[in-house]
């Protein structure tokens, strides 16, 4: 089964540190937590009096183990248990449906799951289509077991593929947000 810590530190790398962004919807982040989005946060006070205090803010942030704490705990209950995590079979697909679902949301990251397994199920001889309704329960997770043990690396390039697709669809969308697009693509890795 897929470790949450191995899933955590490869999101991590992504999410950075302390960032204020006029650009970015979410505002004021910390480790990829967005105050617009998520203001109750315990963190926000760790990160506030860390603030208050000058100096070397945000530096000093990293080395704050009870603000570490928060983070970890943060990603655990608002991603890795909604994506039943301790429940997937394959720590690469955990990771990159933590990941997704960290930048995109978990809805949107289990519906690419759900159409992955879809195109890949050989016209329903393997398991029946999934809805594709972005809500992980016992049928995606027995569709993901069936397709795990014989295409599993088709699966994750497929994951990858409808998130990058995302990325640009993004950008072309709205163009402020291509100044974002190659820190997002860092996170599509099609050649795992």
């Amino acid at each position: 089964m897929a470790r949450f810590e191995t899933s955590l530190a490869l999101v991590l790398r992504h999410e950075g540190g302390y960032v204020f962004d006029p650009d970015d919807p979410g505002g004021e982040t910390y480790r990829g937590i967005a105050r617009r989005y998520h203001p109750d946060w315990p963190g926000w006070a760790i990160v506030d009096g860390h603030k208050a205090e000058g100096g070397d803010f945000p530096a000093r942030l990293g080395a704050d183990e009870a603000l570490q704490a928060q983070v970890a705990e943060f990603y655990r209950i608002n991603f890795w248990n909604r994506l039943w995590g301790d429940r997937l079979p394959d720590q690469a697909l955990a990771d990159e449906l933590l990941d997704t679902a960290v930048n995109m949301g978990v809805r949107r990251a289990v519906a690419f799951l759900q159409e992955a397994l879809n195109l890949l199920n050989r016209n329903q001889h393997d398991y029946l289509d999934l809805a594709e309704d972005g809500l992980l329960g016992p049928k995606t997770l027995a569709a993901l077991h069936t397709c795990l043990a014989h295409d599993g690396a088709h699966l994750l390039k497929l994951c990858n593929l409808l998130q990058g697709m995302h990325y640009i669809d993004t950008a072309r969308r709205n163009p402020v947000q291509e100044k974002f697009l190659r820190g997002w693509l860092s996170r599509v890795s099609i050649g795992r």
